[in-house]
């Protein structure tokens, strides 16, 4: 017997990232930002002076993708690319002072999302760490050593 994608775990999970996605739009547009843009900026928020392997191992994005999304975000004035002095190889990213005012002014944003979810925090925080424990089952992160 067949299974419908509307049966389908893969099928839930990507249809479910679908919508994720647009629901975001509305609430970074008015800002400027792109979903990607946005997680850059709240991963360089939490922690400067990273380097590029060591961001794109924690947003899973691999060099061919975030290496243009940087070089668009430094042309805006948000991220600054530098060499990092102990290894000319490694490059190091860190906010501009108005990537911080922006990443400032996504404040409202976790909220209002959670907000259109309908539901509780809770609930969407049992839901993450579901999702985390699959994700990392199926696809360990791949560990930079740089």
């Amino acid at each position: 017997m067949a299974t419908a994608p509307s049966d389908m775990l893969c099928f839930a999970l990507h249809s479910a990232a679908h919508a994720m996605h647009s629901a975001y739009a509305p609430l970074l547009q008015p800002l400027g930002l792109t979903y990607p843009q946005y997680l850059v900026l709240a991963a360089l928020n939490s922690g400067d002076a990273r380097t590029v392997g060591k961001l794109g191992a924690e947003l899973r994005l691999d060099s061919n993708t975030l290496t243009p999304l940087l070089k668009r975000m430094e042309r805006a004035g948000w991220v600054h690319r530098s060499r990092d002095a102990r290894d000319e190889r490694q490059v190091l990213l860190s906010l501009t002072d108005d990537g911080r005012a922006l990443f400032a002014r996504t404040a409202s944003v976790p909220g209002a999302f959670a907000d259109r979810t309908g539901f509780q925090l809770s609930d969407l925080a049992d839901l993450r760490d579901i999702l985390i424990g699959l994700r990392d089952h199926l696809k360990p992160a791949k560990l930079d050593k740089s």
